[in-house]
């Protein structure tokens, strides 16, 4: 939602519309990708991942979900959401981009353990498309909203762990936690639903 175009796509459709749009664009290109993938023939491993790689994938999903759980929970770059000055807590004193890194890591950890050239496509497309959006959101922020993102950019990290904000900072809080490992469990169990292999505490 940050390219060069949104602004005149603002102009012409509002911002109600903008975001109609580019819902409807986002489900059919998703829709897209999946068909995609489910047409992929059979393919080589370009290498085999050792166990442990699995287990460092799995611990990396761990910290993903509970990236995006606690990017739902007061986020200033999620639409609608007021500029509210305040002291960055838990996955924001982390990286301002928690819900982008979410996806990243994803992407890596996917990439790692099943490295099929389509998939390889696929993980490099989301990381990219996760770590470039989230640097457009900081430049279309410190536009719209220069009284806010420039100083909420100064108080947070673009990677995470490298910003001014104090470890202490960092504990997102049990409900965050929590969320966090519901969500990467019920992942984790649907995934040979979706026809992957057992991975987590499953496998």
């Amino acid at each position: 939602m940050s390219h060069p175009l949104r602004a005149p796509l603002v102009s012409r459709l509002g911002e109600r519309g903008f975001l109609g749009v580019y819902t409807l664009v986002s489900f059919a290109t998703l829709g897209w990708l999946i068909w995609a993938m489910l047409h992929v023939g059979p393919e080589p491993f370009l290498w085999a991942a050792p166990l442990w790689v699995w287990w460092l994938a799995g611990a990396v999903m761990l910290v993903a979900s509970i990236l995006l759980v606690g990017s739902l929970i007061g986020n200033p770059a999620l639409p609608g959401m007021p500029a509210l000055k305040r002291t960055p807590r838990g996955v924001f004193a982390i990286t301002r981009h928690p819900m982008m890194w979410s996806f990243a890591l994803w992407a890596c950890a996917h990439a790692l353990v099943w490295p099929q050239p389509s998939v390889l496509v696929l993980t490099a497309g989301i990381a990219l498309l996760a770590l470039a959006g989230a640097a457009g959101q900081d430049a279309k922020k410190s536009r719209l909203q220069p009284d806010f993102w420039p100083a909420w950019r100064a108080q947070t990290a673009f990677v995470p762990f490298t910003g001014p904000a104090s470890s202490r900072d960092w504990w997102p809080g049990w409900g965050v936690m929590l969320g966090g490992l519901a969500l990467w469990l019920v992942a984790t169990w649907l995934h040979p639903v979706f026809g992957g292999p057992a991975v987590g505490v499953w496998g």
